[in-house]
């Protein structure tokens, strides 16, 4: 299988895990060599209530008896979509009331970034230095990286970089920039919180020059942060809301929210502006509404913060300089990437899988499913340790 996976599938880097997986369940995955390991990643944010969850499975198995795909979105109405998007409304703060499904986050934002030229009739989009937002051409042009970017150009005019939690540089924000789009907190750059009532700043020079302001929640949505939506930790509400990954609970999904005047700008003047043929899709759209639904009525939101703590407790060790980040949402950063990199193989070794971050190679990730168990968080935790530990001693030696 292994040669077959290198010869036939695509692959995104020289050098993938390539573990071969049998089966999952909770928050454990399975290699087909009868190896467990412990998901301290959750399919990088992907998968909140972990694996082969039992209401998602049901709710996906319901619909599939019923109908799979019947017709592109938006022209016959499928009830798993329409209450999905209800429960979405009922979430969020006014005016966030309308939501455009499609089949990923990068699709999100390039419906996102239509959307806001359509409304401002203006060109001039700004983003962030070091932030990511997907890797479809438009969703390119707005990632801070120029290592990623420039064997793909030209890409998108009119594209602009800030420094994220600089607010000397908001300034470049004029009557003539359709919208602002950051990351509530960057991921790729290494889980980078907005400091200083940075976003709040944001949203009022986007008010003062009638500028829209985007945000993707990609990664910190759907109860990452200890709230729904990571946003409502900083007192600022987005003109359009991005999300994706989480939403799905391991289907693919991405989803653009704003105000219905906003959004009704899409079906006329011109029609179809903006179009998918599997977005919404009712298998999906049922996956999700069983995930958000289990999500808002559980403690798992809440219990969240007091999850985070712990590994803040628990992760005490000398090549540990920071851990970085918001809930179960956090990112522990070493000395070099070196250690990095050795941390996270290592892990695996042993039995727990981590991850790296996009463009930090310092950072490595932890973002486990949100039902993750007080005694699998101290059990993962004394791996990470002792594998630093070991790290530690070679590095002396």
């Amino acid at each position: 299988m292994k040669q077959k996976f290198f010869k036939y599938q695509a692959q995104t880097t020289p050098h993938p895990l390539a573990m071969e997986v049998s089966h999952a369940n909770g928050c454990y995955i399975y290699d087909t060599n009868q190896n467990q390991y412990l998901d301290f990643v959750a399919g990088v944010s992907a998968c909140p209530l972990g694996h082969n969850h039992p209401k998602i499975n049901e709710a996906i198995q319901t619909q599939l008896n019923k109908y799979l795909h019947v017709m592109v979105y938006g022209e016959y109405i499928q009830k798993p979509a329409v209450e999905l998007t209800q429960l979405l409304a009922e979430h969020l703060p006014k005016p966030l009331e309308k939501t455009y499904l499609t089949n990923s986050g990068t699709e999100a934002i390039e419906g996102a970034l239509k959307l806001a030229r359509r409304a401002t009739g203006r060109s001039e989009i700004i983003a962030a230095k070091n932030g990511y937002h997907g890797n479809t051409m438009g969703a390119l042009s707005v990632m801070g990286y120029e290592e990623r970017k420039q064997a793909f150009r030209p890409l998108l005019p009119d594209v602009r970089f800030i420094e994220f939690n600089n607010e000397s540089h908001l300034d470049h924000i004029t009557t003539k920039t359709a919208c602002i789009i950051l990351e509530t907190i960057q991921g790729g750059a290494g889980f980078i919180e907005p400091k200083n009532n940075y976003l709040e700043s944001v949203r009022k020079k986007c008010d003062d020059t009638g500028t829209l302001l985007i945000l993707d929640e990609i990664q910190p949505g759907v109860g990452r942060t200890g709230r729904l939506f990571g946003f409502e930790h900083y007192n600022c509400t987005p003109d359009i809301l991005v999300t994706g990954k989480g939403l799905g609970g391991g289907l693919p999904i991405g989803a653009f929210t704003a105000s219905q005047e906003l959004m009704d700008l899409l079906m006329d003047n011109p029609k179809l502006g903006h179009i998918t043929t599997f977005g919404g899709h009712p298998l999906i759209a049922a996956s999700a509404l069983a995930t958000l639904k289990e999500i808002t009525e559980s403690n798992l939101i809440s219990d969240t913060l007091r999850k985070e703590k712990l590994f803040r407790k628990l992760l005490k060790h000398q090549l540990i300089k920071e851990i970085r980040g918001k809930g179960l949402m956090l990112a522990i950063m070493v000395p070099s990437a070196e250690i990095a990199n050795a941390l996270v193989l290592e892990s695996q070794h042993k039995g727990l899988i981590l991850f790296w971050l996009l463009f930090e190679p310092k950072a490595v990730r932890i973002t486990p499913p949100l039902t993750i168990s007080d005694e699998e968080i101290t059990k993962g935790c004394h791996i990470i340790c002792s594998v630093l530990d070991k790290i530690a001693a070679s590095h002396t030696n």
